[in-house]
C-alpha cells in the first residue's frame, strides 16, 4: 500500500488525509497539538506529534525528539506533503530571522536521507506582488510581503534540492466548510481596492487538485491555483455579506484601485482539472 505523509493536518490537511485514505492509501499525519493526536488516530491517520524548531541545536532535547519524530514520520513513504502556514503576522515573530525558511531548511536533510521521492509544497499566490497585474506561473514573483517573500525563498529551496522531484501549488484565498468570505469585511468601512479582481480557491478544489497531482504524477512542476472566477473586491464581498444578512462592507473609491489577477490555464490545460467550485 503507498504511504503518504502530510506534514500538518490542519484546516486543508485534515479532509485531505480523508481524501487520500478514501483513495486507499495509508497516510501519515502530523499536528503540533498533543489534544489532536488522539482525532488523528480515531480518522484512521498514522499521528506524529511534530513541531519542526527554527533554531537547530543538535544536542538538545528538542533537536533529538523532532529527529526521532521526523525519520518515523517519513520513514516509507514515497510522498510527502507539506502544509504548514507560515505564521509570520505576529508582532513577536521578528521578520529578519525567517523563522519559516529556517523551518523548512531543517526538513531537507531528513527528506533526503528518507524513502520519499516527491514533495509536494502548498504555497501562496502571495508570491506575486499587488502591482504584477496579469500573472501566470512564467511570471517571475515580486512578493510584497514577509510571508510571501519567505514563501518563495521555501519553494527555490526545495525546488533545487535534485534528490527528489518537488512540485509547488500557490493557492488563492482559501475559503468553504467554515470559512464564510461575506463575514471577513462585512460592516468593515474605507476599504482600498474596490475594483481589484478576487482570486479564491475553495477547499474542495484545494483537495482535488492535490489528488490530481498525485494521481497524474506531475512533479517539478509549478501550479496557480484559482478559481476561474475573479469579479471585483467590492461586488463580490458585498454580495456575499448581504447573502449573510450582514451589513454590507463601504469600500473607498478615492484612489485607483491595485491588485493581482491570477491566471490558472496551466491547471485547467496541462493537469486537465475541472473545478468543482468555479463560481465562488
Amino acid at each position: 500500500m503507498t504511504k503518504i505523509s502530510i506534514l500538518g493536518c490542519g484546516w486543508l490537511g485534515m479532509p485531505l488525509a480523508e481524501a487520500l485514505l478514501d483513495k486507499g492509501l495509508q497516510i501519515n499525519g502530523s499536528t503540533t497539538t498533543v489534544e489532536k493526536l488522539s482525532l488523528l488516530q480515531s480518522e484512521n491517520i498514522n499521528p506524529f506529534l511534530i513541531d519542526i524548531p527554527s533554531i537547530i541545536d543538535e544536542g538538545s532535547l528538542e533537536m533529538i525528539n523532532f529527529s526521532s519524530s521526523m525519520n518515523s514520520f517519513l520513514h516509507g513513504s514515497e510522498t510527502l506533503i507539506i502544509d504548514i502556514p507560515p505564521k509570520l503576522r505576529s508582532a513577536s515573530v521578528p521578520a529578519d530571522e525567517k523563522t519559516f525558511v529556517k523551518k523548512i531548511a531543517a526538513l531537507i536533510p531528513f527528506i533526503i536521507k528518507s524513502t520519499v521521492q516527491n514533495v509536494l509544497f502548498v504555497s501562496s499566490t502571495s508570491v506575486y506582488g499587488e502591482n504584477q497585474g496579469t500573472v501566470d506561473e512564467s511570471t517571475i514573483p515580486e512578493p510584497e510581503t514577509e510571508s510571501g517573500k519567505q514563501l518563495l525563498e521555501c519553494e527555490s529551496l526545495l525546488k533545487s534540492n535534485s534528490n527528489f522531484k518537488t512540485t509547488i501549488l500557490r493557492f488563492g484565498g482559501l475559503i468553504g466548510f467554515d470559512r464564510q468570505p461575506g463575514k471577513y469585511l462585512a460592516g468593515r468601512e474605507n476599504l482600498e481596492n474596490p475594483e481589484s479582481p478576487v482570486n479564491l480557491i475553495h477547499q474542495k478544489d484545494c483537495i482535488g487538485i492535490i489528488l490530481k497531482i498525485i494521481e497524474s504524477d506531475y512533479w517539478n512542476e509549478t501550479f496557480n491555483a484559482v478559481s476561474p472566477f475573479h469579479p471585483s473586491r467590492e461586488s463580490y464581498y458585498s454580495q456575499k455579506a448581504a447573502d449573510l444578512n450582514l451589513p454590507l462592507p463601504k469600500f473607498d473609491h478615492s484612489k485607483p484601485s491595485v491588485g493581482k489577477l491570477i491566471e490558472n490555464n496551466k491547471i485547467i490545460n496541462l493537469l486537465k482539472y475541472t473545478f468543482t467550485e468555479p463560481n465562488l
